[in-house]
């Protein structure tokens, strides 16, 4: 999305804020359409993308520029909520739109899964489907078509995490296959011709102690001033990096010089600038002289005072335009064009409803919106979304005079729901599966509904695509607009996503919510578990469910299974069937997010013996321990700072702290001596990984005795484990731990390990990435008084709720410390 858009689009918090471009971003627009070069930037994650210099291309050097993250960031950490996997993947998605809308880049993904830490592109191509990732950066790169792709890692390891190198790797890779039709000729059908790169190369950094920038490569200065945008390129970089907000990138501004270094992988030898000898403009590139007069002459002859002079030439630019051979640079600039005629010209479209979402099935209410605030004598020739029309007379426009029309909308019952794509199937290991070749690549989905306006002017008739957005009124934010979803008619909400069973109590009771999305009659729902074996059911049929009225269903059912999935439905009395949950997440930086998974619940057979009853829960940057204790019986109490304060902590036979709980809570800081006097007393600490032990300038107190905090992490969750004390307690009470209980782990082992400076922790498990060292820093345990104290960087917050047997056992032994000897 381009910068100059940024006036017709304000991302402010949730709201998409619509106002009038100012007369600076209009012309800053109009000098773009007179480039026609395309840079594509490559990394792994979403905040790998170098902000700085994607501003730099885009607003400076007036390039195309777009981002390809291979993954959604789906396996990182979050600091501001307890979402992780797909579920975060979504959050960052949109954390990289707002980065883009800040710097105007374009963003671009693959199907490729972040699955968490790897440590070699080796591992990484294990899991990824190597020649399908590949297959996507050719996609990109033949759709996008960039003269320059630039890496931000190199493929000879220095990125240190092993999707970085393999984004190096990949990188070169596709440059080659996108240039030689017999790969992936499939492609071609859409693309119609390969495509060659001009150059590849690698931005090196000097970040993290490494330093990999040389004096002989080339150097750009990418920190000037736009006075057109009233920012430096260091204040806008700023601002789109700590769009990041999840991971916790809020950045300083910079504002100066700044260079960025280039060394070339591929292509002719450059000496002053990554685009020499690329045609950058419309004679040289495309034999389009008359364009290139067209755009000159929009930018000579530009009226600072009266803006809507541009409009006859911006109206014969866009004929022109149509009548060259499509192709993705001409697309493009058809599409920036059409944006600035409706800017210059004043012209404001809306369709919108007044509700959140649409449901199968059912009618909504839209209403479209049209004013010519300028009066650039257009008319209205229609109006539709689909083949339905919301009107269908030509209307001229009168200057400043709203036009608005309501109607009501059918839903079909089969009009797909609003499901990001890439969840649309069932995924893989490592990565999603997405077989439209014409989603690929896509950062998200188009909107639900859009409405095709035509405007007129003299004879030549322009379309514009508006989606249809729930528009309402926060009493403190003001107006607000969201994206529209289509949900199914019915939302089916387990009361609990795990259930714990014994051998000897193998009976599941549990709780549904049946939330109407419209309403309904005559539902009956049913609980049927992977064995095709139904449940008891209470009530056996709902008569009636109102729009947002809930209905508490219980249910029982036999599983005899090791593990075993639930599945919940409704039978509806048309006879559609529902089976998934809608789940919404909602944060003041991005749009409400809306997806839908299976309503199921998935059973856990195994035996957990556990030790003490109230556990004190400090949270963290967000984990979904506190649900996994509750499932084991314990009286889960958390604790704030106000609690922490005032509570005699005696009363807790433990106390566990949420993951990064010393990074993001500093205030436990100033109650460290209340919790080590807890555990000198006999009290249990037991704290989950931080990936640092400093807060600021203040060094965090985290135990009795001092220890470091590492990087070091292990990657494969299969990695044997070696008990260095097997008859120590956390192995043997209250549950035997053995090493099946390391069997079916997900994503990894453990992350920031500990490192003993004091001589007073002990180790109890030594375990090793594949051709590495063991290191012995995952579980570290200490006695401090009459009570003990635990640092773990095992990655229990990723198997508890999966619900992985011995991450649960292993847990109730460490819970239980402080018990031993009672």
């Amino acid at each position: 999305m381009k910068l100059f858009r940024l006036a017709l689009l304000l991302f402010i918090g949730i709201q998409y804020s619509f106002a009038q471009p100012t007369v600076s971003t209009i012309y800053h627009g109009i000098q773009k359409l007179g480039v026609t070069g395309t840079v594509l930037y490559i990394a792994a994650h979403p905040d790998d993308e170098n902000t700085r210099l994607i501003t730099y291309l885009a607003n400076d050097r007036l390039l195309r520029t777009g981002y390809l993250s291979l993954t959604r960031g789906d396996g990182g950490q979050n600091l501001i909520g307890q979402e992780q996997g797909v579920e975060l993947g979504m959050i960052r998605t949109q954390e990289l739109l707002a980065a883009r809308r800040v710097d105007g880049g374009e963003q671009f993904f693959t199907r490729a899964y972040d699955f968490g830490y790897s440590k070699t592109p080796a591992e990484t191509f294990r899991i990824w489907d190597r020649e399908k990732i590949l297959h996507d950066v050719v996609w990109v790169i033949r759709t996008f078509k960039p003269d320059v792709i630039i890496t931000r890692f190199p493929t000879t390891g220095e990125g240190g995490h092993g999707h970085h190198t393999a984004s190096a790797i990949l990188a070169g890779e596709a440059v080659k296959a996108a240039a030689d039709s017999t790969r992936f000729p499939e492609q071609l059908s859409i693309t119609k011709r390969a495509w060659r790169v001009k150059r590849l190369f690698w931005n090196t950094f000097n970040f993290g102690g490494n330093s990999t920038i040389r004096e002989d490569q080339l150097k750009i200065d990418v920190g000037g001033f736009n006075s057109l945008l009233g920012k430096s390129y260091g204040e806008i970089a700023a601002q789109s990096r700590s769009q990041h907000k999840s991971q916790g990138f809020g950045v300083p501004v910079s504002r100066g010089e700044a260079f960025e270094y280039f060394k070339l992988v591929e292509g002719a030898a450059v000496s002053k600038d990554l685009m020499e000898d690329v045609s950058l403009n419309w004679t040289s590139r495309f034999g389009a002289p008359l364009i290139q007069q067209q755009v000159d002459s929009l930018r000579d002859h530009f009226n600072w005072l009266d803006p809507k002079a541009s409009l006859p030439g911006l109206l014969s630019l866009y004929h022109s335009l149509e009548k060259l051979q499509a192709n993705s640079v001409i697309d493009q600039k058809k599409k920036e064009v059409k944006e600035l005629i409706l800017a210059v010209s004043g012209i404001y479209l809306e369709t919108s409803a007044s509700q959140p979402r649409a449901v199968q099935g059912d009618s909504l209410q839209i209403s479209l919106f049209a004013i010519d605030r300028l009066g650039s004598s257009v008319s209205m020739e229609g109006a539709r979304i689909g083949d339905y029309y919301l009107s269908n007379t030509s209307t001229v426009l009168g200057q400043n005079k709203p036009y608005s029309r309501s109607a009501r909308f059918f839903i079909n019952p089969d009009f797909p729901i609003s499901q990001p794509y890439w969840l649309q199937q069932p995924m893989q290991q490592g990565y999603f599966e997405v077989n439209n070749l014409s989603l690929i690549g896509k950062p998200e989905n188009e909107a639900s509904l859009t409405c095709t306006i035509d405007l007129k002017w003299g004879a030549q008739v322009i379309s514009f695509q508006v989606p249809v957005r729930y528009k309402f009124t926060d009493p403190v934010k003001g107006e607000l607009q969201w994206p529209l979803v289509i949900v199914p008619p019915v939302s089916i909400q387990p009361e609990e996503l795990v259930q714990l069973v014994t051998p000897t109590n193998n009976i599941v009771r549990g709780n549904l919510r049946l939330i109407g999305m419209s309403a309904q009659m005559q539902l009956q729902p049913e609980v049927v578990s992977g064995k095709k074996i139904k449940g008891l059911i209470n009530p056996l049929t709902i008569s009636s469910l109102s729009e947002d009225q809930i209905e508490n269903v219980s249910y029982s059912i036999v599983s005899k299974e090791k593990s075993d999935t639930l599945l919940m439905a409704v039978e509806l009395k048309n006879g559609v069937r529902v089976s998934t949950t809608t789940t919404t997440i909602q944060y003041d930086h991005i749009p409400p997010l809306t997806y839908f998974k299976n309503a199921v619940v998935y059973t856990r057979n195994f035996q957990v013996k556990v030790a003490g009853k109230n556990i004190g829960y400090i949270p963290g940057a967000g984990d979904k321990i506190p649900d996994g204790l509750k499932r084991l019986g314990y009286t889960v109490t958390l604790l704030d700072e106000s609690q922490l304060a005032s509570l005699s902590l005696q009363q807790f036979d433990a106390i566990l702290t949420g993951v990064r709980a010393h990074n993001t809570q500093d205030w436990l800081n100033k109650y460290h001596d209340k919790i080590m006097s807890y555990v000198e007393q006999g009290g249990n600490y037991v704290v989950q990984y931080n990936t640092s032990n400093q807060i600021g300038p203040v060094k965090a107190k985290i135990g009795p005795y001092p220890f470091s905090i590492t990087r070091n992490r292990i990657t494969d969750q299969d990695a044997a484990v070696v008990f260095l004390d097997p008859k120590h307690p956390v192995f043997n009470f209250p549950n035997k731990i053995t090493q099946d209980d390391f069997v079916g782990w997900i994503q990894e082992r453990s992350i920031y390990h500990g490192a003993d400076t004091s001589g007073k922790l002990q180790a109890l498990l030594s375990m090793a990435d594949p051709d590495e060292k063991p290191d012995t820093g995952s579980l570290l345990v200490a006695r401090y008084g009459k009570g003990w104290f635990t640092y773990t960087g095992l990655s229990l917050f990723r198997q508890i709720p999966a619900g992985v047997p011995g991450a649960y056992r292993l847990l109730a032994n460490l819970l239980s410390l402080g018990s031993v000897e009672k």
